[in-house]
């Protein structure tokens, strides 16, 4: 079926139906009567325009570039994509997914690709969190950083969770369930501050806890260094917490996996949680709401961030200006690991 098919059925000009198929009724001043009528024969003889023939005429393939390093095949982030899919679905475009699995010459490779190809703006993306050089060849044309954050000034805008405003949330949690005292950071030092290299996430965090934590009078009792944020690493901070001065009356760990190895050491020590010592952490993975109890998690916004990003790249969000950074609530998931200082036991 031709577009010359569909006027015919609807008893229109093929230039006619063009203008109505195009977004152009308004403009070209087509009663709401002839779009039905035209619509309807679309309907009917199942007819489906050129795509190819339509970019070659208005010059835009209505197709975005989203490249990434391991979004596409690690689940953690993969809603990262499918918060990405359906923006563009809701504003007719299509996406087209690349990975580079962190090799700067393929990145370099496919930014160009989706060049030539010439997409509408191509959305740059890590699986987390972290401070990077912006390639040359995404400065060519329409770009977005996420999960990024340019290590030197530049015109591109990026958009990232905000784990500074996490952090202060996840502070409150515990000062208002009475915690003032034998509060650590499990992932990160304090005295001195250290957190894992090029991690955004980790110093945002310990920033926005040590603000409301001072605020309130207080402060961390004390932290342990990770480098890498697993359940081990967890299980042995956590031990080493339990052997300090000061009693431990709540953690903040830094992800869930550290938490899941906090959980474990409380356990060997006798100590529940929420009883005897209060657990908070980050991300919200779903091993959070499996452990028992519950895991009280400050989420990881990945849909959000993907949606935001195709937003901010389309510039439909009205806010939008060169090397803006946008930052993404990250909502606060209570389950059951925080207890009452009163209700604690020894308290």
């Amino acid at each position: 079926m031709t577009l010359a098919d569909v006027a015919r059925r609807a008893g229109v000009s093929q230039t006619t139906a063009s203008f109505v198929l195009s977004g152009r009724r308004e403009e070209m001043r087509i009663s709401s009567q002839v779009e039905a009528r035209i619509l309807r024969a679309v309907q009917e003889t199942g007819y489906r325009p050129n795509v190819v023939s339509r970019s070659l005429r208005t010059g835009s393939t209505h197709t975005i570039g989203f490249v990434s390093d391991t979004v596409a095949t690690t689940p953690f982030a993969g809603h990262l994509i499918w918060g990405a899919l359906d923006a563009a679905r809701d504003h007719d475009r299509l996406l087209l997914i690349a990975e580079t699995e962190g090799d700067p010459a393929l990145e370099t490779q496919l930014i160009e690709t989706m060049r030539d190809r010439q997409v509408e703006g191509i959305v740059l993306a890590s699986m987390y969190t972290r401070w990077a050089n912006v390639p040359r060849a995404l400065l060519g044309g329409p770009s977005v950083l996420l999960n990024v954050l340019p290590s030197k000034e530049t015109l591109v805008a990026s958009v990232i969770p905000d784990e500074a405003e996490a952090g202060r949330a996840a502070a409150r949690l515990l000062l208002e369930a009475g915690h003032r005292e034998g509060i650590y950071a499990v992932g990160v030092g304090v005295d001195p501050v250290r957190t894992p290299k090029g991690s955004v996430a980790a110093s945002e965090r310990l920033l926005g806890i040590e603000d409301v934590l001072s605020s309130a009078g207080t402060g961390l009792a004390g932290g342990v260094f990770l480098d890498d944020w697993q359940p081990l690493g967890g299980y042995d901070a956590t031990k080493q917490i339990l052997a300090r001065e000061v009693p431990a009356r709540a953690l903040i760990c830094f992800n869930d996996r550290v938490s899941f190895g906090a959980y474990q050491a409380l356990e060997d020590a006798g100590l529940k949680i929420a009883h005897d010592v209060s657990v908070v952490s980050f991300d919200d993975e779903p091993v959070a709401s499996w452990l028992r109890p519950g895991l009280t998690s400050v989420a990881l916004p990945h849909y959000e961030l993907g949606r935001k990003a195709i937003e901010v790249l389309l510039s439909l969000d009205g806010a939008s200006r060169p090397g803006a950074v946008h930052r993404v609530e990250m909502p606060v998931r209570v389950r059951e690991s925080v207890g009452r200082v009163e209700l604690l036991a020894g308290a």
